[in-house]
């Protein structure tokens, strides 16, 4: 999705079209109902001077009071119900930019970043803008429609005062650009220093232990105080001009009142007012004038939104959307002259080759840290796609690349080296959600019928953080029967076996073929390699595609680790 910044954020906008049109009446109503104020500040003003000269009576007052005490509970409970309809708004604006946020950095951007920081700085940043798109529709109306109403309210009573005393609210919008730089400046430093003692607190409790053996925990304080005074100072300035400027713009916008008290009272005296019309005026420009110095802050609000938004706006496009469900066809899968390495690291496999088909099982090991996992992970969507790590050479799916293919999870099924469980229940583990899946047949499968039986609450009950509650083996049967409860066409088992016993890897192979999908089942255990169809043996980044029985008979390595394993699982 190749979008310009207008666009984009429009699109965020145009989803809460509705929200939007019900801030707009209420706004208006507000609006139209704020002037009232002043007029009926003066009409009081007046009345009481006229009772004190005997031209009216106290009940003349009272009924004026309710009047006004109505009006503007009519105008402060439309204003109240327009702020409830921005605060959602802005609420559901910040709901969508974080949910889009969560999935782009999880699908479509991990591993884009070594910064330690990028998460808090990213939420940060969708504050920040949010922040200023809410307080600029709130200011359309708070402020923007309001000046215009206070202004026709002024020019109606005098036209030349007006001129006049409108000339030092602007002084306020032109020192808020002035300003600009300076906060745009101490919004990106604080930003940066946040970053920065978030990262170093993060270290601090990591790596705890680690600097206190080696006699560096001094050193460590010392280092982390200096960042936290940095993290402090920067706060400082930044909150000086963000929040301590607000009276200097008032200051500014307010001093046309001293012409409103001077010209204003000749006007009185003269007869071309009269008290009502005086203290209308009056209290139309302060109200003018305190809406000006808002506005002025307004925009540094803005600036410091947008210095957010060209941080985070390629976060936040193209949005993540969830893979359909249903799997893709079986297809051939063939690989030729893979080469593959992680950014700026070296290469891990080189000039891969081989082919599988739909009902195979294709064992893959080899000696340790000889690129098995990595294999594995080439097919998965973040590291096929992903810019700065890609492949080389052709995986070919059914004669298409597969990179040129959806990366969702309509094609892939995988489980990790590591078990990567959920604190949830064990249903929850293995299902993620989805309505369909036989539970009872994949905990068969993986054989943990049993085992899960006996929880406390069977599969429904709570496991501790990632899974603690198990035994490693669970832990691994679990992550497997999650992998084979969401089907595809391509299965990556990462040693799925590695703390499992023996018989229980047995019964589990037995029933682990599926004749609609290719398993590559990466293990270091290969008491079963005689069943499988074909075995992909590794060195130093190289494969050698062949047989179980042409590898015994052709390679010295091979045939070791199987006589050291079949030995031993004879024995056991």
């Amino acid at each position: 999705m190749n979008k310009t910044k207008q666009n984009l954020l429009g699109s965020y906008l145009v989803r809460e079209k509705w929200l939007l049109v019900l801030i707009t009446v209420t706004g208006i109503l507000y609006n139209l109902g704020i002037i009232a104020g002043p007029y009926f500040e003066g009409q009081l003003a007046q009345t009481l001077s006229d009772i004190l000269n005997g031209l009216r009576t106290k009940e003349d007052m009272f009924r004026l009071a309710l009047i006004y005490v109505g009006v503007i509970g009519f105008v402060q409970a439309v204003r109240a119900v327009k702020r409830l309809y921005v605060r959602k708004f802005a609420n559901n604006l910040n709901r969508r930019m974080k949910d889009t946020l969560y999935g782009n950095l999880i699908h479509e951007k991990a591993g884009a970043s070594d910064d330690g920081t990028m998460m808090t700085k990213a939420l940060s940043d969708v504050d920040d803008c949010v922040e200023g798109i809410r307080k600029s529709v709130t200011e359309i109306f708070d402020t923007g429609v309001a000046l215009i109403a206070y202004l026709f309210m002024l020019t109606f009573y005098d036209l030349r005062l007006t001129v006049l005393v409108l000339l030092f609210p602007p002084l306020a919008y032109v020192i808020a650009e002035r300003l600009k730089k300076p906060v745009t400046e101490s919004a990106a430093a604080l930003k940066k220093s946040t970053g920065v003692l978030n990262g170093r607190t993060l270290d601090r409790v990591q790596n705890a232990l680690v600097y206190r053996v080696h006699g560096q925990e001094r050193h460590q304080n010392e280092l982390y105080e200096s960042v936290l005074t940095d993290y402090e100072k920067r706060a400082v300035i930044s909150n000086i001009f963000a929040n301590a400027m607000q009276p200097l713009y008032h200051i500014v916008s307010m001093i046309g009142a001293f012409l409103i008290l001077w010209l204003g009272s000749r006007y009185v005296r003269s007869g071309y007012w009269n008290i009502a019309a005086f203290s209308a005026y009056l209290a139309c420009f302060v109200k003018l004038a305190v809406k000006s110095s808002k506005a002025a802050r307004l925009f540094n609000a803005i600036q410091k939104a947008k210095v957010s938004w060209g941080r985070v706006r390629e976060l936040l496009d193209p949005p993540y959307e969830d893979a359909p469900a249903d799997p893709a066809e079986p297809a051939d899968l063939r690989v030729s002259g893979l080469s593959y390495r992680y950014e700026n690291g070296p290469e891990i496999l080189h000039n891969v080759s081989f082919t599988a088909q739909p009902g195979q099982i294709i064992g893959v090991t080899g000696e340790v840290a000889c690129g098995k996992s990595t294999l594995g992970k080439v097919f998965l969507p973040v590291n096929a796609q992903a810019a700065g790590t890609p492949y080389e050479g052709q995986i070919l799916w059914s004669g298409t690349e597969w990179s040129a293919l959806p990366q969702d999870r309509r094609y892939i099924s995988y489980q990790g080296h590591q078990p990567e469980l959920l604190t949830a229940s064990v249903a929850d583990n293995v299902c993620l959600g989805a309505d369909s899946t036989d539970l009872a047949g994949i905990l068969d499968t993986v054989s943990l019928t049993d085992e899960i039986r006996d929880l406390p609450e069977g599969a429904d009950t709570v496991l501790g953080e990632s899974g603690t509650t198990l035994s490693g083996g669970q832990q691994a049967r679990v992550a497997l029967a999650r992998t084979l409860a969401h089907p595809a066409p391509l299965y990556v088992l990462d040693d799925p076996f590695a703390a499992v016993d023996m018989p229980t890897e047995t019964r589990i192979f037995s029933r682990l073929r599926d004749p609609g999908a290719i398993i590559l089942l990466i293990t270091h255990r290969i008491t079963h390699f005689d069943e499988v169809d074909k075995v992909l043996w590794m060195e130093n980044g190289t494969v050698t595609e062949s047989t179980h029985e042409e590898l015994l008979a052709g390679s010295e390595k091979y045939r070791a680790l199987w006589n050291l394993q079949k030995g031993g699982a004879e024995n056991a």
